[in-house]
């Protein structure tokens, strides 16, 4: 008896579901869930105004040079932040949210409110679990 292979589901043009493996939403939400692409929004949409790169390295802590200019790169090219480049000498470049950044900055700055405000009860869980782990 052989059976076949289940059809693979077809997703309409311009409709994303982000728990199946190939819809595009995955890689964005694998992007945005990053560590420095989070912290880096954050600062920019803290401060509200284009910054120059060295004021974003300076409020990111333990982050590279390159894993900053990676971050902000990928984030330019996904339109989250706009990179203007000013020809004086040496060049000015600053950088900004976009509306589209501004947007996604709303979510991930009520993500990060939330881990300041909740990180006791997480640590006491955590506590609690690693007590009930080494008891049994």
């Amino acid at each position: 008896m052989t059976t076949k292979a289940k059809p693979a589901r077809q997703i309409e043009p311009g409709t994303y579901e982000a728990y199946m493996h190939d819809c595009p939403a995955v890689a964005l939400l694998s992007t945005i869930s990053n560590r420095w692409v989070s912290l880096t929004m954050c600062t920019l949409g803290s401060y509200g105004d284009a910054m120059r790169y060295s004021h974003i390295s300076r409020e990111i802590p333990g982050v590279s040079q390159k894993m900053l200019t990676q971050t902000l790169r990928m984030l330019e090219r996904d339109g989250m932040v706009k990179r203007t480049a000013t020809p004086t000498v040496p060049v000015r470049v600053d950088y900004e949210l976009t509306p589209l950044g501004q947007g996604l900055y709303g979510l991930l700055s009520q993500v990060r409110d939330w881990a300041a405000d909740k990180t006791d009860e997480v640590d006491e869980a955590r506590a609690h679990y690693d007590t009930r782990k080494t008891d049994q």
